[in-house]
């Protein structure tokens, strides 16, 4: 889908806010011979650099040092049936919350790829409390060093940044309401309150 003007989201702090939440994203590289693809986790490392680790069998690693690539992170998102509006003649569609981060990787040496895997863990485990922060100094000795020979680290210097608020921005505020108490009702309610929070903005 195109974001068209209803739905651009343009706000860049908002937009880091919602990668930091997420913290799971898709990378993109265009490669030689395919596009190469990998699911993975990431966490800032200042407000214009993103870290990533991937599996150093990954085919998707020796393309990407000095290679410009993509971050797509989806939020919530759902089908949204014409029925909810309470209007007539509306097709169904798709109401999302998404960002694309644009930029060259670079990739990282030992002790920045430790610094970002423990970032990205510290961020993580603060989430889960009162649980106690899990430490890599849990791990036996040596099995940390071992698991990490597996790994390569890389950052993002993200030169563009750009999102798509399709929350039904065009629709009169009932119909919102009503796709929202839908939403809400089938168990989104995510999704639902990003929809009313278009209502009271």
């Amino acid at each position: 889908m195109t974001p068209g003007a209803p739905y651009r989201w343009s706000d860049e702090a908002a937009i880091r806010a919602f990668v930091a939440q997420t913290g799971f994203g898709l990378l993109c590289v265009a490669g030689t011979d395919r596009m190469h693809v990998v699911h993975l986790p990431l966490v800032w490392l200042d407000d214009r650099r993103i870290g990533v680790h991937i599996h150093r069998a990954n085919p998707i690693v020796r393309h990407l040092a000095g290679q410009d690539a993509l971050i797509v992170v989806t939020g919530p998102h759902a089908y949204v049936s014409p029925d909810w509006y309470g209007m007539a003649d509306k097709v169904p569609t798709w109401n999302y919350l998404s960002a694309e981060l644009r930029g060259p990787m670079a990739r990282l040496d030992d002790a920045a790829t430790i610094a970002q895997i423990d970032a990205l863990s510290n961020d993580q485990e603060e989430r889960l409390a009162p649980k106690p922060v899990w430490k890599r100094d849990k791990m036996a000795a040596g099995q940390f060093d071992r698991l990490l020979a597996g790994l390569i680290g890389f950052s993002m210097q993200v030169e563009g940044m750009q999102g798509t608020a399709k929350l039904g921005q065009d629709k009169p505020e009932a119909a919102r309401i009503g796709v929202a108490d839908a939403l809400d009702a089938g168990g989104n309610a995510e999704l639902a309150a990003l929809m009313r929070a278009t209502v009271t903005a």
